[in-house]
């Protein structure tokens, strides 16, 4: 398989310290608000929720076996951490979809120098939101089967000893190809061409994806995840899988 997982979650952290460009404040400025927005909202309304359910649970509990609180409160919160990364980064990304695509237009004129043919400013933003709203449906379409068919090995013996690694190695490659199709939407390749791209470069979709997954998992850091995830893939898309591209290890 083609690529590198170090050289794919290097993009991630590249494009972590884009994020203070002077040409980039304005636009990550705007996906920033609505992921604090968005994370902040619903995991204040889902920790609740599963406080509240827990405590019910845990008061029919006999005082015997009051040490099994021990054993799943992490195993909740660990397991709330991760579904709330997953969940609530898929809800930030078709709201903020519009102003992610403009960032990474912005990114990749930075790095290559040449414009993007795309929307202008805040109003070409939002023009595209219909458009926009239909390509993550499309992208939701493609991991639903992935995501039932690991769901169900999850339970057949034997196999959901691995599920833990099923699981992980779904999220990365949702994430990558969740993010590299900003910059190829840019110049307007399909999903399939998406898709393909990042089976090309297997390795680095993996590195990249795994990393955004893991810190999009991780309270505070999963507020900026989503604009540096933006820059990180553009950066895969012009150092590895447009055409042309010359790092081909």
């Amino acid at each position: 398989m083609r690529g590198s997982i170090s050289g794919g979650a290097d993009y991630l952290v590249r494009g972590a310290r884009m994020l203070n460009h002077p040409r980039l404040r304005a636009f990550v400025l705007i996906p920033l608000l609505i992921n604090i927005a968005v994370f902040g909202g619903l995991i204040t309304i889902s920790v609740n929720l599963v406080a509240g359910t827990m405590d019910h649970w845990m008061s029919a509990i006999p005082d015997w076996l009051s040490f099994l609180r021990w054993i799943i409160w992490p195993i909740v919160i660990i397991a709330l951490a991760l579904v709330t990364g997953y969940a609530f980064t898929a809800v930030a990304l078709l709201i903020a979809s519009p102003f992610n695509g403009l960032l990474a237009e912005k990114v990749e004129e930075i790095v290559t120098g040449k414009p993007v043919q795309g929307p202008e400013g805040l109003a070409g933003a939002l023009a595209l939101v219909p458009r926009a709203i239909m390509r993550e449906l499309q992208k939701f379409a493609y991991y639903l089967p992935l995501l039932l068919l690991v769901l169900l090995a999850s339970f057949i013996p034997g196999i959901n000893a691995f599920s833990p690694v099923l699981w992980f190695l779904l999220g990365a490659w949702m994430m990558g190809v969740q993010y590299v199709d900003y910059p190829m939407d840019n110049h307007m390749l399909n999903f399939k061409d998406v898709k393909e791209a990042c089976r090309g470069r297997r390795m680095s979709s993996l590195g990249f994806g795994g990393l955004v997954s893991l810190m999009a998992s991780i309270p505070l850091l999963n507020f900026f995840v989503v604009p540096a995830a933006v820059c990180g893939a553009t950066l895969f898309w012009c150092e590895e899988l447009q055409p042309g591209a010359t790092r081909q290890n």
